[in-house]
């Protein structure tokens, strides 16, 4: 059987801010048309290496491909080219307050100088349709509901045809039905689109329900690679800790002493 080359590759990339070590020679293959699920503690550098991946944080050391372009060499202006295939679900949805939502979904179609006045409202009508909102166009986004911000963001997201979509934390701040709603959103866009996704989120019913591969990030390193049906078997205290939600004997300790409060402020 032949190999899947990766559409996405990190190869030894190690990233600080300062003092803080983020991400230590991580290497990590995305097989194109899947979705991988990237797991970890709050500020453990999932969102770093989203950023990572689109080309907005650029490694210390070791290199980020795109099919076989090294992107860590390229320049703001030829980074532009690399990002239209590439989608980035921000984690608050990113919405222009002063926009519609046909304004916020053609968004990316007036920037990148794309088609026409009627191709933007028949791909807003189309891409809105995907995620169930067609007809709210005219709406703003403080008249949406948490959910159909997300989904509107969604909408804008794919609105170029983008390969790969990236998500960052897509069900936070939702109730487990709205967030649910989501989960079957990125199952009905990789489905409808055949597009490759990267979901960063701690939440483990979405991680289990949307991916078709797991990763682990702790300690600046990964430590799982598995499937859904298999995390529970991975032989790895952290990950156990992480999956069950269950605080280490240390972290408990350092609760009832007050250090975990000290340090966490």
């Amino acid at each position: 059987m032949t190999a899947v080359e990766p559409i996405i590759r990190l190869e030894k990339v190690s990233k600080s801010f300062g003092p803080l070590k983020v991400l230590d020679e991580v290497d990590l293959a995305i097989e194109p048309g899947k979705t991988t699920v990237v797991i970890g503690p709050s500020g453990c550098g999932k969102s770093v290496l989203l950023k990572h991946i689109v080309g907005l944080l650029k490694p210390d050391r070791g290199r980020v491909f795109f099919r076989d372009r090294d992107i860590t060499s390229l320049s703001e202006r030829e980074l532009v080219e690399v990002r239209r295939h590439i989608a980035f679900l921000f984690q608050g949805g990113a919405l222009f307050d002063s926009m519609t939502v046909k304004e916020n979904v053609i968004f990316p179609l007036v920037e990148h100088d794309i088609g026409t006045l009627q191709e933007h409202s028949d791909r807003c009508r189309e891409v809105l349709a995907l995620v169930g909102l067609n007809g709210l166009q005219d709406r703003f986004p403080e008249e949406l509901s948490g959910g159909q911000k997300k989904r509107v963001a969604l909408a804008r997201a794919i609105a170029l045809g983008p390969e790969v979509i990236l998500y960052d934390e897509p069900t936070t701040g939702l109730d487990p039905i709205r967030a649910d709603l989501i989960n079957e959103m990125i199952l009905k866009l990789q489905d409808a689109l055949g597009t490759t996704a990267v979901v960063v989120t701690h939440d483990m019913a979405s991680a289990r329900k949307v991916g078709d591969r797991i990763v682990m990030l702790y300690r600046q390193r990964f430590i799982a690679d598995t499937t859904p049906d298999r995390l529970d078997h991975v032989d790895n205290e952290a990950v156990g800790r992480f999956i069950e939600g269950r605080a280490s004997q240390d972290e408990l300790e350092q609760l009832q002493s007050g250090r975990f409060l000290a340090r966490e402020e």
